[in-house]
């Protein structure tokens, strides 16, 4: 996952080829002094702040904005030029759009409470900042004039930007009387306000259960040896991933997992269920205001999809494709709940219920495709899966990446990364990975851009940053962090967004990295997960923790055999939470625990368990997918495409094709549209077989998107 908030880890001890300070391919460590030196505009991101800081950095930079927006919109309209306008609000953005990432950063990983509430104040500051900078009708006039009097005086990026701009005025009404704006900017400011207080709250959502060992029959020894334990000697399993995701997959005791789905789907019900269906209502209310017929009318009209009939048309032939699928998966699931229920004496209900699913999914891997998930993980260590990926994006896109000592970071097991072309030498990035749980944290996995690579004010490219956050378990003594495979494949996934970020060539910070369409801000973390279920990159990426073996081919086999498993129970869980998405967004109010239970029952076939409220964690739907959550499957169509037709094709270490897909996906980021690059990478336009092929669906769709 993407952040959208300009929007899904360090092993102390292993055996197999020591990875010291990350010193891949260059065979060097940088220290901060020696980043600092080198190049062109560098890393200044500090992250030692106090409260009182952030208070002032942010008064600071609200006043630099409000003046530059000021002066343009009290510019004579007969006299704007490029120069006074256009290149004035590129700056400005620029500048607005590196400082306001190290104030609103802090809240989703800073170890002190109290800077994340400072950063959590300064983020809706902020966002009443935008909503007001946006809502300059004063500027609009302006740059709407520039429009008009430069029509061909203009290189492409400074074209689309122009018209960027005016496009954004024109979404945001300012084409409309005053009392509407005025309506429009209150109901935003609220918005921003909820989304903000709506992902604070599951960031500080700390519950944990308590079990007996007999209650967590089935988990490994060492799932065990990890938890902390109560002074009577019982379990705390606490709600974070790398808790939830294997009792819920591993533990024979249905009780156990009825109570932490129970639990884990009731996270911030009460209140995160108020504020979810209220911006629910603001949003359509501010759609409405805007002239379209629902907030999802709205957001898509610039995405690559348009419009919510094609949405739904897309949804509706993916679920045609997966039902029977579907259906063939859940009877075969029901045979073995109620195998299970007889063997081990439990009352079989004769359905599936939501904290069944996990489990005999997981079962089936196993039972289908013999995949050995004890053993597996055993071969994904941390230090070597990091090294395998390094080494990896490395060869594929021409980069050599360096570990920089006595960096300032806001964890001590945070580590940053510098990023150089390997055959000039230059410095085009760098990254920063957090990568283990801890409280108060950002619960998911996901990269977060903190610094955009575009063009400055003296005319050097920016170097851009951002940080990968993820929850992987932490190390412990005499065992390092392990990863199941499906961590892997979100390492891979994320750290794909991280390289979106990181190659960014632009002249604009609105088209810097990830900001293109939201619909295609998937489509090259997806592409590079395909890395993760093919033998070469798997073998790079893993050995045995113990004694630096390699993983047996046979069980490599199985795992790669494995992609298929449960296909379509998987796939359909996105469709319902698309469907989901859309019907919250196309309405203009809604009972969110009733839709979410009706498409559970409707497409999935798989009950809500009463009392849950799944939505109310949903963090994409106040971080920036509102009414977008399809674009996860959307953008797949693009990706397996992309990775089949030519990575597959021509090698999929093959560093020529790296490197045009680097030149021509990852550094273009938003200056040309996502279609336009992909038929550029592709030499035709995209279509969907390879989307379903990938899906192990026998009827490959041959039309065109």
């Amino acid at each position: 996952m993407y952040l959208l908030t300009a929007i899904v880890c360090r092993a102390h001890f292993r055996v197999c080829k020591p990875l010291l300070r990350m010193t891949i391919a260059s065979g060097s460590v940088l220290s901060a002094r020696d980043c600092s030196q080198a190049g062109h505009v560098r890393n200044t991101l500090r992250w030692n702040l106090s409260p009182d800081e952030i208070r002032t950095m942010t008064d600071s930079l609200i006043a630099r904005v409000k003046k530059v927006y000021d002066d343009v919109g009290s510019l004579n309209i007969e006299n704007v030029s490029v120069e006074n306008t256009l290149m004035t609000l590129a700056n400005a953005k620029m500048d607005y759009a590196s400082s306001r990432h190290v104030l609103a950063f802090p809240q989703y990983v800073c170890p002190s409470k109290e800077l994340r509430s400072a950063s959590t104040e300064a983020e809706k500051r902020l966002s009443e900042l935008d909503v007001e900078i946006n809502m300059r009708e004063d500027v609009f006039k302006r740059i709407t004039a520039l429009q008009n009097k430069q029509k061909d005086n203009l290189s492409a990026e400074e074209k689309r930007f122009l018209d960027r701009l005016v496009t954004l005025g024109q979404r945001k009404g300012l084409h409309l009387s005053k009392d509407i704006q005025e309506e429009i900017k209150r109901t935003s400011k609220l918005i921003s306000e909820l989304s903000i207080e709506f992902n604070k709250n599951l960031n500080e959502e700390s519950k944990f259960l308590i079990f007996s060992e007999h209650e967590l029959g089935g988990l490994a020894a060492t799932f065990l040896s990890g938890l902390d334990k109560t002074a009577e000697g019982r379990y705390k399993v606490t709600l974070e991933y790398p808790h939830y995701y294997p009792l819920m997959k591993r533990c024979h005791n249905p009780e156990t997992r009825r109570k932490m789905e129970m639990a884990f789907n009731s996270r911030c019900k009460e209140v995160n269920t108020a504020i979810l269906e209220e911006l629910i209502q603001l949003r359509a209310k501010v759609a409405h205001l805007l002239g379209y017929g629902s907030h999802a009318e709205y957001v898509l009209e610039i995405n690559m999809a348009k419009n919510a009939s094609n949405v739904s048309d897309f949804l509706d032939k993916f679920h045609e494709t997966l039902k029977p699928v579907g259906i063939k998966e859940r009877k075969y699931i029901l045979a073995l709940k109620k195998r299970e229920c007889l063997m081990k004496g439990y009352q079989f209900d004769e359905k599936i219920n939501a904290w069944d699913l996990p489990y005999y999914m997981n079962q089936v891997e196993q039972r289908k495709f013999a995949v050995d998930k004890d053993k597996l993980i055993e071969y994904f260590p941390l230090d070597v899966v990091t090294e395998g990926l390094f080494g990896i994006y490395q060869e594929l896109l021409g980069l050599t990446f360096t570990e920089v000592e006595q960096a300032d970071v806001w964890h001590e097991n945070v580590k940053l990364y510098s990023a150089r072309d390997t055959e000039t030498g230059e410095e085009i990035g760098q990254f920063y990975l957090d990568l283990h749980p801890r409280e108060g944290k950002y619960g998911h996995a996901g990269c977060f851009g903190l610094q955009p690579g575009c063009r400055g004010p003296d005319g050097k490219r920016r170097l851009p940053v951002a940080a990968m956050v993820a929850n992987f378990t932490k190390p412990r003594k005499g065992c390092p962090s392990l990863l199941q495979h499906h961590e892997v494949e979100t390492y891979f996934h994320e750290f794909g967004h991280v390289m979106h970020e990181i190659c960014s060539k632009t002249a604009f910070s609105e088209f810097s990295g990830t900001m293109v369409e939201t619909d295609f801000v998937e489509v090259p973390s997806q592409m590079l997960e395909n890395w993760v279920w093919e033998k070469e990159p798997l073998r790079r990426m893993s050995c045995h923790y113990k004694d630096g073996t390699s993983i047996p081919d046979e069980l490599l086999d199985k795992l790669i055999a494995s992609r298929v498993a449960n296909t379509g129970l998987m796939n359909l869980r996105q469709v319902v939470l698309s469907k989901v998405d859309q019907s919250l967004h196309t309405s203009p109010r809604a009972d969110t625990a009733e839709v979410f239970a009706k498409h559970c029952q409707d497409i999935l076939g798989i009950p809500a368990t009463p009392g849950t409220n799944m939505t109310a964690s949903f963090s994409h739907l106040a971080g920036g997918y509102d009414g977008q959550y399809y674009s996860y499957l959307w953008s797949e169509v693009y990706s397996m495409d992309i990775f089949f037709s030519r990575f597959k094709k021509e090698g999929i270490m093959n560093p020529k094709v790296g490197k045009e897909y680097r030149r021509v996906i990852l550094e273009t980021g938003g200056s040309m549209d996502g279609m336009d690059m992909v038929k550029t990478f592709l030499g035709r336009a995209p279509y969907q077989d390879a989307f379903f092929q990938c899906k192990g669906l026998v009827n490959s769709q041959e039309a065109s998107m």
